[in-house]
This record gives C-alpha cells, sequence and structure tokens, in this order.
C-alpha cells in the first residue's frame, strides 16, 4: 500500500504551481526535475544563442581570428570572477561535499582562465600588452558583478541557479555545434572541450545539485532561483553578441 502523501509535500507543490503560474511557466510536468522546469523556461534564450552569428560563424568557420582572440580575452577574465562565486557560494553550501565541489571547480575554472591565457599568446598571436590592454566589454563586466552580488549577497539556492547556465549552456551548445563540426581546426577545438566526458561529467553534478537544494526550498526561494537562471541565461546570449561586436565602452 503506497504512503499517503504528507500535507506539507502537498502544500508546497501547490505552492510551486501557483509560482510558476505567477512567473508565467508552464506548471510542472509529472516525473520533470527542478533542473528540467529551468531549462523549459528558458529554451528560448538557448535556441537564440544557437542562432547567434557569434556561433553560427564558429561552426561554418567564417568568424574572423580576431573577433575569437577578443572572445577568448573575455572569457578569461569572466572566468576569474566566475571562480570567484564559486568559492562564495561553497561557504553557503549547506552540505559539505557541495563545498568541496563547488571549491574544485573554482580551481578548474582558474586553471582554465591561465590555459586561455596562454593560448591568446600562442595560438592566436597576441601580445601580453596587447591582451592587458583590450578592455572588459561592458556585458562581460555586467554579468560577472551579477554573479558575484548573487553569490556573496543572495541565498546558497539563488547563487547555483544562477551559476547553472554556464556550466549548461556551454554543454548544450557543444553538443550541437559537434553535431556538424567546424572547417576551422581552432574552433573544431573549443567545441570538443565543451563536449568532453569530464565536462559533462561537471555539468551533470551541478545540476543534481540544484535539484537537491531546490527540494527543500520554498515556493518563494524556487521563483527567484527562476528568475537567477533566467538572468544569466541572457547574459550567456549578449556574452557571445559583446563579443561578436567587440563591444566597448562609450565615450567618457
Amino acid at each position: 500500500m503506497n504512503a499517503p502523501p504528507r500535507s506539507g509535500t502537498v502544500a508546497r507543490a501547490l505552492a510551486c504551481t501557483v509560482a510558476a503560474l505567477t512567473l508565467g511557466l508552464a506548471a510542472p510536468v509529472a516525473g520533470q526535475t527542478f533542473a528540467d522546469e529551468l531549462w523549459e523556461a528558458n529554451r528560448d534564450v538557448y535556441e537564440a544563442i544557437l542562432e547567434h552569428p557569434f556561433l553560427r560563424g564558429m561552426q561554418d568557420g567564417s568568424l574572423p581570428p580576431d573577433t575569437f582572440a577578443f572572445y577568448i580575452v573575455q572569457d578569461a577574465r569572466y572566468l576569474g570572477a566566475f571562480a570567484d562565486a564559486l568559492k562564495a557560494a561553497a561557504t553557503k553550501a549547506p552540505e559539505p561535499a557541495w563545498a568541496r565541489q563547488l571549491s574544485a571547480d573554482a580551481q578548474d575554472s582558474l586553471a582554465e582562465e591561465r590555459r586561455l591565457h596562454e593560448q591568446v599568446f600562442t595560438t592566436h598571436g597576441m601580445s601580453e600588452a596587447d591582451a592587458a590592454s583590450t578592455a572588459s566589454a561592458p556585458n562581460a563586466v555586467a554579468y560577472a558583478n551579477f554573479l558575484l552580488a548573487t553569490a556573496h549577497a543572495a541565498s546558497f539556492e539563488e547563487a547555483i541557479a544562477a551559476l547553472l547556465p554556464c556550466y549548461w549552456i556551454y554543454w548544450e551548445v557543444g553538443k550541437a555545434l559537434q553535431a556538424e563540426g567546424s572547417p576551422n581546426a581552432t574552433y573544431q577545438a573549443w567545441i570538443d572541450a565543451y563536449v568532453s566526458p569530464g565536462y559533462a561529467d561537471a555539468v551533470g553534478a551541478i545540476v543534481d545539485m540544484v535539484n537537491a537544494a531546490s527540494a527543500g526550498a520554498d515556493a518563494a526561494t524556487r521563483e527567484r532561483m527562476h528568475e537567477r537562471f533566467r538572468r544569466s541565461s541572457r547574459y550567456e546570449w549578449m556574452f557571445w553578441d559583446a563579443a561578436y561586436r567587440r563591444q566597448t565602452w562609450p565615450p567618457e
């Protein structure tokens, strides 16, 4: 005989459905995880990302090399801030294993930052002075600041919801681009990095963390998690757009 659902569980389910309708989201589907809800609610952003000319140019090989180099400089700087946000979130983790995971991901992000710097100098022929003199794009700065502010000032649940798109969108983009590949060896190497088994494991781990953390969250917290996830997803589009346009600051 199945045990009857506890009243608290029923109340939480009803509250989450109301919150979803308030946000204009579809009500949760049976068997769908919270991370699935996040993804489906933001599929429009992901589809817009796939159609962005930066990624289309990577796939067909037409993206100018100096545009990609500008992106790499921006990404290397962003990863430093991303690592700081991961470390801040780790201090709030209610589970020691989650704190260790986020701290390890922060170290991996810093290692990737160093690798990207080296790639700029060796593959793209930029000098260290050229890279240092390249201003951080406004969109990149805004995204980094949003993650840092969320990780330091918001709840743990909100922090990991804001961090999740960076992991997950890159994995999905990598898989989509891998389907056709790129004639440009540099761009193909970038694609390969985001479909590797190791990267898939990292994405799966943070997705599992978000699902587990959301299970104990109230409806208001889950609503804020939706809001943070969507903001970060939009910033992902804005980051690629800034790189494509080689975005600069307006004159003072």
